[in-house]
């Protein structure tokens, strides 16, 4: 039953600000450690709800922390904040119209994500002042979850060391708790040097950076067959080597993307990358270098903390929205396939419904939907502090994501909707632990479980550092 809980009460007294705050966010899409804005419009909003600020947390110019309270258990609420290139759209219509400018969007809505985070840790705030309750909540505002792997420098850096619970969410077609299932991931740039001749009079002086890219992706595709089969491997080519095709290319990159469904699995399968690498070297005689960019774990769960959750979504029920956003909704939908349809619901475990635009219940919490062969650098976070993650409802069943469908729900009436009743998930999921120490101690012999015999590895080369962009 809605308002059941004083903590919502809470949410709601500021929701107004924080639906704005998300609006601003996406109107200003930066990406990966660019999100200057970002990040100056969220710690205008701690500065205005009081929290003591911290700024460029681990050496990140874009990452923040608010923290509110004094002494007792530290609760942490993660947010994120940055965009995705290439998914400009217009907000609130069903059709794709980019806007004009640099073609990046909020296609993955964490302008969402961050200021619902935010909003349940400025209501976590209120609340424990109002009652006099000892406890610090803090807001951490990271970057670059899109590839940059931020949240796994922090965690290597020591910015969760003193933290007790840390508690996140995703916008979602979906509400519930999280599966905390994800792919470890690794992000290696593969840059080959061979020597260039003219292509007609003296190919055979040349050695083909080019030639050795090709072949590299040729025996990944082979490897294939031969991996997991929850393995995931992608490329992308950064440099071609020029755009001459009669001058034998010198120099190619490829970054590869290499994913596996826990940690132990993924460093031999990069190892195997490597090797693939060297033949294509040593096929075409040029030279191989690797640079690792980036690298996440996988998801570490915790049972007491999704309990805990799944309790707050029970005495929620699901999100209020109304006829205007399941008219919105269904003409996205419009955009879509059945298979894009069908396929959201069975990823939550769930009988699919083509009728139902938006969601209008739980998933229940033994639900058991499809793996998530995502990667997300929560991950990093979960495997040095019992974390819990949610998943909100805030745009229609089947939007894929990282699409422009995504982008144009992002400042919808159901974007705001959803933001908020994830809100008072996470502010009711933080409070249950600081009125019962016996949830914060359960979390902890859970973690401490499934740590035992398996401790964190940081995947991130300790020669490597975040890639920060300039300010511009």
């Amino acid at each position: 039953m809605q308002n059941a809980d004083p903590i919502w009460t809470h949410v709601d007294a500021k929701r107004e600000a924080f639906e704005a705050l998300a609006d601003r966010v996406w109107d200003m899409p930066e990406i990966a450690y660019n999100e200057y804005r970002s990040t100056a419009e969220h710690k205008a909003m701690l500065e205005t709800q009081g929290f003591r600020i911290t700024e460029e947390v681990a050496g990140i110019p874009t990452a923040i922390m608010g923290e509110a309270g004094e002494g007792g258990p530290v609760i942490a609420i993660l947010g994120e904040y940055d965009a995705l290139p290439g998914l400009s759209q217009e907000a609130g219509i069903a059709e794709p119209k980019p806007l004009p400018g640099d073609g990046m969007g909020h296609g993955c809505g964490h302008n969402l994500l961050g200021s619902a985070s935010l909003l349940a840790a400025t209501a976590v705030k209120d609340w424990m002042a109002e009652n006099g309750i000892q406890g610090r909540v803090r807001y951490y505002g990271c970057p670059a979850e899109e590839g940059g792997a931020a949240k796994a420098f922090m965690v290597r850096e020591g910015a969760f060391k003193d933290v007790d619970i840390a508690i996140s969410w995703h916008p979602s077609a979906f509400s519930g708790v999280n599966d905390a299932m994800s792919l470890a991931n690794t992000r290696i740039d593969f840059t080959f040097t061979g020597r260039a001749s003219h292509a007609a009079a003296a190919p055979h002086l040349g050695r083909s950076a080019l030639d050795a890219v090709e072949l590299m992706n040729v025996g990944v595709n082979y490897m294939r067959e031969h991996m997991p089969s929850d393995a995931r491997i992608h490329y992308a080519m950064l440099d071609g080597g020029g755009v001459a095709p009669n001058v034998v290319q010198a120099k190619a990159t490829v970054r590869y993307a290499i994913r596996a469904r826990e940690l132990p699995e993924l460093w031999p399968l990069i190892e195997r990358v490597k090797k693939v690498a060297q033949g294509a070297a040593l096929m075409t005689e040029t030279q191989v270098e690797f640079k690792t960019i980036s690298a996440v774990s996988n998801l570490l769960g915790n049972t007491p903390l999704e309990k805990a959750m799944y309790g707050a979504f029970e005495r929620l029920g699901p999100p209020p929205f109304d006829d205007a956003d399941r008219a919105y909704a269904k003409q996205i939908q419009g955009t879509l396939s059945q298979e894009d349809i069908v396929s959201a619901w069975r990823r939550v475990g769930m009988a699919p419904r083509t009728d139902l635009p938006l969601c209008d219940t739980i998933v229940p919490l033994d639900a058991k939907g499809a793996a998530m062969m995502g990667s997300t650098d929560v991950g990093d976070v979960s495997w040095v502090v019992p974390t819990v993650q949610a998943r909100g409802a805030t745009y229609a069943i089947g939007t894929p994501g990282h699409s422009w469908q995504l982008t144009a729900q992002g400042k919808s009436g159901m974007a705001h909707k959803g933001m908020t009743h994830v809100a008072k998930i996470m502010a009711a999921t933080a409070t249950a632990a600081l009125s019962d120490p016996q949830v914060i101690a359960e979390a902890k012999a859970d973690y401490a479980k499934r740590t035992a015999t398996n401790p964190y590895v940081c995947p991130l080369p300790q020669d490597i550092s975040p890639p920060i962009r300039k300010k511009a």
